[in-house]
């Protein structure tokens, strides 16, 4: 520290005209260079230095510009498509109240139609029961005429004697003989 307060003290005893020479003590030059730089540097380089700030600060501007431009962009996108999904549910909901109503009308239908095909079968199968019916009845009646006529027809022989059987012919010839008489 002595040698910086003694640097300062020899300044103080240069002669002050007509001499001129160099001073060895590097601490005390040092200073007076480092204080000339800074003078310089300031003086000069102040309006560089300026410059470069003006510059970074019209870029700093021109970003924060943009970015608020993207920005206004990006909510503007963004509501357009809070709008576009908004109109997309709405959409989705018609489509699902409409299919709702569609499967609702189609099981009606369906219900409609099963009932109409199970009278229809239940008519066919009534049809068929009472067609079963008669065809039976038919069956059971021509059974019952066969054998009545098969009995009439035994008790006929058991009972018809040549003589009656005779008087049986003798009485047709005439009815047919009358009929005959009449249509001439």
């Amino acid at each position: 520290m002595k040698n910086v307060t003694d640097s300062f003290v020899f300044l103080g005893h240069w002669p002050s005209a007509g001499s001129f020479g160099f001073n060895t003590d590097i601490l005390a030059t040092n200073l007076i260079n480092l204080s000339v730089v800074l003078d310089v540097l300031i003086f000069f380089g102040k309006g560089v230095l300026n410059d470069l700030l003006d510059n970074r600060k019209q870029r700093i501007l021109s970003t924060i510009r943009n970015s608020e431009e993207l920005r206004g962009k990006a909510i503007e996108q963004l509501e357009k498509a809070r709008a576009r999904l908004k109109k997309v549910e709405m959409e989705a909901d018609q489509f699902r109240v409409n299919g709702y109503s569609e499967i609702e009308r189609e099981k009606i239908n369906l219900i409609n139609s099963t009932y109409k095909t199970l009278e229809q079968l239940e008519n066919y199968k009534n049809e068929t029961i009472q067609f079963e019916q008669q065809k039976a009845i038919n069956q059971v009646r021509q059974q019952v005429f066969q054998q009545a006529l098969q009995g009439a027809l035994g008790t006929l022989n058991s009972c018809l004697n040549n003589e009656l059987h005779l008087r049986t012919i003798n009485a047709n010839i005439g009815m047919f003989g009358a009929m005959n008489e009449i249509t001439d």
